[in-house]
């Protein structure tokens, strides 16, 4: 590489030309090419002198002679052209929002993590001078203790206009993702600037917005309180001018910066004007600053990219820093009833970076279950913590293009949401076939058998298929005859919605022998799979009421003798791998109530000592041991970011002996 990065752009828009007006001031940066759809649109060849005009943008992403990629697309093209860039080697700055949700964004940066490519979220403001001296203020304590923070960022369209950016679902407008965003970094910057942080995130958030008939905001406001006890006021609008005043109210006095984003000026220049008001007295400081807005983070993405970093260094926005951001913007949006037509399962048939969804074949084996007609993967899936179907879709995908296919649902997960979001994923996907569904239902208190055909009615309808492959009762109600369960659940067998194993989930081995003895006898499909908890360390009280491990000698005996299938749930004991557990870590109650005791940090010893010479962690170490069992055993997983999904998966690349797994266990 050059000592200077040769910058590409996708998108030639008003912000591509700002942008390349800043490169053009930037020591180590220089505008190579620019990308666009339309080659022969009049004027473009004028509009980017010098720069080579580059046929589509998978090209420009293809040419040797691009370093790095500035993506100005609307909104909705964010994520998937950084993911792109990524997989082509090119470092990106994209246009704020970086991408349309937290999730969204934590994939883009798990692209270029695994790249080792420098991805930024391109807020200029924060590599402005200006906003270096806001912060050296706020630090220096000259308006005191800082309490309030209010900022605005809104203008006036005129009329609502449903096809324009600003307005369109389907291009993820309004003015929350477009200008709101602002004095939300901003807000989050300054609480940090007042706790000695580079951000600070707000510990909890409460918005709301007026929508349009596209269902975006016209304008809106929200409340961020702060773990310190400062409240902030934010609000934006594409409707209405607001007063575009950033105030920091502090204990002595107040800061009051107009159009911060623009350090006061517009997209060319900014001289600064900063007011510190404190005792009845204003005094203006102005950082006086000629160069050209953007040319300070075409700079600063340049000097990061030439010395190897993957992000920005703070002011500039780091991974972290734009996560916290658009969790912010989730929320206030959440708040609001927003979700974009382009994040419905309607339209979302594809993966993020738009593609078909690969075949379902990776690191992860298929075995043979016992009662089940279909090859599985060799861990399950659970999903339970998404609440959209745009943030679950992308574990879902990448979960099935590394070969797994076994998806862990209940009747009870997120009041049924765990259930839609599958069955909207399954059907967009057109996978139902090949992929494995784990339906419970009859959870406490609601364990009867008449429940069990009810339940699953509703489960069926929100999976959108006529049946589950693999069905456990949710937890025993040992006070019905067994029989009656078994009666129940074998019915639906004999109905065609149960097709593969059935049995319970946390029943003791008692219970489940007599479950299969009465089948037996009386001409009944025998239950053929359990889902307890099952770990390397044992669980010593139950996680949840009704809770029941299988890791004890006796219980891990039976599972040998019988052959019925474990769905391990709490596979890697929930953290106790990890260094969140320890003999002198005593602060997270439920690792100390659950798992601490000498034979547990014995076997976690182990772990750590086998993990050192084979050169992995002990969490992997741990997930190999459920699946290294000489029973069918088949851990659940449950991650929620990609680079947890990946990491479970190093799993496989370790393959335990019975002298190791027997090593682990007893030393």
């Amino acid at each position: 590489m050059t000592s200077k990065i040769r910058w590409g752009i996708i998108g030639p828009g008003s912000i591509a030309k700002a942008f390349r007006d800043g490169v053009a001031q930037a020591e180590h940066g220089e505008l190579n090419a620019i990308a666009t759809r339309n080659p022969g649109k009049p004027g473009l060849a004028e509009e980017f002198p010098g720069a080579r005009i580059v046929h589509g943008y998978d090209a420009l992403l293809a040419d040797k002679d691009v370093d790095a990629v500035y993506i100005a697309v609307p909104h909705t093209g964010h994520a998937e052209w950084a993911i792109k860039a990524a997989e082509a080697g090119k470092h990106v700055l994209v246009e704020k929002p970086l991408a349309l949700s937290a999730h969204e964004a934590d994939a883009v940066f798990h692209a270029h993590r695994k790249a080792g490519t420098f991805a930024g979220e391109a807020f200029m403001y924060r590599l402005h001078p200006q906003t270096a001296k806001i912060i050296e203020l706020v630090k220096s304590g000259v308006i005191g203790e800082v309490r309030m923070i209010q900022s605005s960022f809104g203008f006036n369209m005129g009329k609502f206009q449903p096809q324009h950016r600003l307005f369109a679902s389907e291009l993820a407008g309004g003015g929350i993702m477009d200008v709101g965003c602002y004095p939300v970094s901003m807000a989050r910057l300054l609480v940090g600037a007042a706790t000695g942080k580079p951000f600070a995130d707000p510990v909890k958030v409460a918005g709301t917005a007026h929508l349009n008939a596209e269902g975006t905001d016209d304008f809106a406001a929200a409340l961020l309180s702060f773990g310190n006890g400062v409240v902030a006021q934010v609000s934006c609008a594409v409707m209405a001018n607001l007063d575009n005043v950033l105030r920091i109210h502090g204990s002595e006095g107040r800061i009051e910066v107009p159009d911060f984003w623009f350090a006061g000026g517009n997209r060319d220049q900014g001289l600064g004007k900063i007011e510190v008001i404190k005792g009845g007295k204003t005094e203006v400081i102005s950082v006086n600053e000629s160069a050209h807005v953007y040319s300070f983070e075409a700079e600063a993405a340049s000097q990061a990219i030439l010395a190897g970093k993957q992000e920005f260094d703070a002011p500039g926005m780091s991974w972290n820093d734009t996560l916290g951001n658009l969790r912010v913007l989730d929320k206030w949006r959440s708040d609001a009833g927003i979700e974009f037509s382009v994040e419905k399962s309607s339209v979302r048939t594809k993966t993020l970076d738009n593609r078909s969804l690969g075949p379902n074949k990776g690191v992860i084996p298929k075995r043979s279950i016992p009662g089940l007609d279909k090859p599985a993967s060799a861990v399950a899936m659970g999903f339970e913590d998404f609440r959209t179907f745009s943030s679950g879709a992308i574990l879902l995908d990448a979960f099935w293009e590394r070969g797994g296919n076994i998806f862990d649902t209940a009747y009870i997960y997120a009041g049924g949401y765990t259930e839609k979001l599958f069955g909207e994923w399954q059907k967009s996907r057109g996978v139902r076939e090949e992929a494995v569904v784990i339906g419970k239902g009859a959870h406490s208190p609601l364990v009867y058998p008449d429940v069990i055909a009810k339940q699953l009615t509703q489960s069926l309808d929100r999976l959108q298929t006529e049946y589950v492959d693999v069905y456990f009762m949710h937890r025993d109600n040992t006070d019905v005859p067994v029989g009656e369960f078994v009666d129940a659940m074998d019915a639906e067998v004999k109905a065609g919605r149960i097709r593969g194993p059935y049995g319970g989930s946390n029943w003791t081995k008692e219970r489940m022998s007599e479950a299969i003895a009465y089948a037996k006898a009386n001409g009944k499909t025998p239950p053929q799979a359990l889902s307890n908890n099952f770990a390397l360390a044992e669980m010593l009280d139950p996680i949840w009421g009704g809770c029941v491990t299988a890791s004890t000698p006796d219980f891990k005996q039976w599972l040998i003798d019988s052959q019925v299938t474990n769905f391990s749930w709490s596979s890697q004991a929930r953290g106790f791998f990890t260094d969140l557990a320890g003999r002198d870590k005593r602060d997270n109650e439920e690792l100390v109530r659950v798992w601490y005791n000498e034979q547990n940090f014995g076997r976690r010893d182990r772990a750590i000592e086998l993990a050192q010479k084979l050169g992995q962690s002990p969490i992997h170490v741990a997930l190999a041991y459920v699946l290294a069992q000489p029973f069918p055993s088949v851990p659940l997983i449950g991650p929620r970011r990609l680079v947890e999904l990946e990491d479970s998966l190093k799993a496989f690349d370790i393959q335990l002996t019975p002298e190791q797994v027997k090593w682990l266990e007893q030393g």
